[in-house]
């Protein structure tokens, strides 16, 4: 009985030891406090998350997950900001520059998204095609993901493209080929200069853009209010 007794006692204690953080359920390497992301950027520059709007004056933005209109069918984000890391900034940046010369210029749907959101997503569609599974966390969680698409600057009018935002079908895929010519060649317009400036494609999404080396960049989980504070 006395065994039995100490078996429960360590049982439970062990339990207690290795209980999880409910923002950080798979034990990641995320920084997921200021002090914690200021560290990361005292020893690497490169990982700051910077404001999109500073490094692209007048760069359009619509972040579907600081509003209900998104898959989610709730605001996700409290700001409808757009952050990356300083060398995919600058990268995007160059991409902007080029586009100007036709007429055209990028619109931001999605950038830095804290884990939290990521956590969230896979809860309401727990498929890792489209939603990053948490257990790894989402490249978009370290800032060297970018949603995008085209629009032209005179008007503000989005170049027609295969799919709306986060549309979770086929259609969306780089493969997809029964679309009109017109689109076809808006999409390849994108990924082209796209990758010109070192971003790969996300082949599932024609919107989804991930920057050279991205998994090399620390998961993050700090608010865009922390950011703007910074």
């Amino acid at each position: 009985m006395k065994r039995f007794l100490l078996l429960v006692v360590t049982v439970a204690i062990m339990s207690g030891c290795y209980r999880t953080d409910p923002r950080n359920p798979y034990n990641l390497p995320i920084a997921n406090t200021m002090e914690k992301y200021l560290a990361q950027v005292a020893e690497d520059p490169d990982t700051e998350l910077v404001d999109m709007e500073e490094i692209i004056p007048g760069i359009a933005l619509h972040i579907a997950y600081a509003t209900e209109n998104n898959f989610t069918g709730v605001p996700i984000y409290t700001s409808p900001k757009a952050f990356l890391c300083r060398p995919v900034a600058h990268a995007l940046s160059a991409v902007q520059d080029s586009l100007q010369k036709l007429g055209l210029g990028l619109k931001i749907l999605d950038a830095y998204r804290p884990y939290a959101g990521t956590l969230y997503f896979y809860e309401i569609y727990p498929h890792s095609t489209f939603v990053a599974n948490p257990k790894t966390g989402s490249i978009h969680n370290r800032g060297t993901a970018v949603d995008l698409t085209l629009i032209r600057l005179d008007t503000g009018e989005e170049l027609e493209m295969p799919t709306h935002f986060d549309s979770f079908s086929d259609t969306a895929s780089h493969t997809f080929m029964d679309l009109p010519e017109q689109v076809l060649e808006n999409r390849a317009l994108l990924r082209g200069i796209m990758e010109f400036y070192g971003f790969h494609p996300y082949e599932p999404e024609w919107w989804h853009y991930n920057f050279t080396n991205a998994r090399s960049y620390p998961l993050r989980d700090v608010s865009f209010e922390d950011l703007m504070k910074d």
